[in-house]
């Protein structure tokens, strides 16, 4: 079973600790007798313990950094939400595939932000904007943040936050089952609580430093039974030697664990996987024994958000994926609701 995080090294922003989150948060580090250190701005990191690239990278994944969220422009998130609202960056996990691994280049740590209540009216803002329709938020776009929130708990505020809000709506995916804390939360009804799922094959050789799929489904028990929306995000669907038995084999464990109580209004998000050109070079230096399977020239090239191309399956594969997984939901979830396949 993975253990909740705990940071090997933690820095703290000067201006972080002109915010109460930023104190407490270092009185709990100190207490916890984990090495500290200042740093003007997370850019400033320099010199994380290792002899090589290999050492240092994991030992950044292993470093929080305690600072302010400067920009609160939010960027959109479709399909998913409307907006992205930005809690914390980067994660503990070292799924070999994340698109992660290149939005964090060379600085893979993890960052929390304390200035809270300034997110919050950043978020009021773009609620205004649309209301009276409702706004959802995407809480997870740049980091798992359930995996670093028994320590900072600003996803339970957050969720608080929405509970009383009219017009926002909140969502997260994780691959953590550190949950107990959320569990009694006043998230009433506005917050969707999506755990990534995946077949053994992808999360045994590609999702190191993950909670495994029955922690994933025992969790999600849990968040259904304290009356969350629940959902599931299967990604990335990945194309191995006996897919098909593998995802028949994963959403059959899921229908056998699931309480009933946990179907109604259940969601399925369904993401191929795909790679891009400079993320296959990051992949491969920070994973060079990956089994990952990077081959462009079996792949179909499809242009990407900011005008960089990705690599997807080739409309027949995608046609499969679509016609398998989704004949699987219907079978196994015939009340759940496919959201969207990309």
């Amino acid at each position: 079973m993975v253990k909740p995080f705990v940071p090997q090294l933690v820095y703290v922003e000067p201006r972080a600790l002109e915010y109460p989150l930023g104190k407490k948060l270092l009185k709990k580090f100190e207490d916890m007798d984990i090495e500290i250190r200042e740093t003007t701005s997370h850019n400033q990191i320099r010199n994380l313990p290792g002899e090589n690239h290999f050492q240092k990278y994991r030992m950044a994944k292993s470093t929080l950094v305690v600072g302010v969220r400067k920009t609160l422009k939010f960027d959109t998130s479709k399909p998913s939400a409307e907006y992205a609202i930005p809690f914390a960056t980067g994660c503990m996990g070292h799924c070999h595939y994340c698109y992660l691994q290149t939005t964090m280049g060379s600085k893979p740590y993890i960052r929390t932000y304390v200035n809270v209540e300034e997110i919050f009216d950043a978020a009021e803002e773009y609620m205004r904007e649309r209301a009276p329709d409702p706004t959802r938020f995407e809480a997870s776009c740049t980091s798992d943040i359930v995996g670093v929130d028994h320590l900072t708990h600003t996803l339970k505020r957050a969720i608080e936050y929405f509970g009383e809000s009219e017009h926002g709506r909140l969502r997260f995916v994780t691959k953590f089952a550190h949950v107990d804390h959320l569990l009694d939360a006043k998230h009433n009804g506005k917050t969707r609580f999506r755990f990534s799922i995946n077949d053994d094959y992808i999360i045994k050789y590609f999702e190191p430093g993950t909670s495994r799929l029955n922690e994933r489904i025992d969790a999600a028990a849990k968040i259904a039974e304290a009356g969350y929306p629940l959902g599931f995000i299967v990604a990335p669907i990945y194309l191995h030697e006996g897919w098909k038995e593998g995802y028949k084999e994963m959403f059959e464990k899921l229908e056998a664990e699931l309480p009933s109580y946990a179907r109604k209004d259940l969601t399925f998000e369904m993401i191929q996987h795909r790679f891009t050109k400079p993320a296959k070079r990051v992949i491969e230096q920070n994973y060079p024994m990956t089994k990952l399977e990077l081959d462009e020239s079996k792949r179909k090239w499809k242009w990407g958000k900011y005008g960089i191309g990705k690599y997807v399956y080739t409309t027949e594969e995608q046609e499969d994926i679509k016609d398998t997984l989704g004949g699987y939901i219907n079978h196994y979830f015939p009340e759940a609701k496919i959201e969207y396949f990309t």
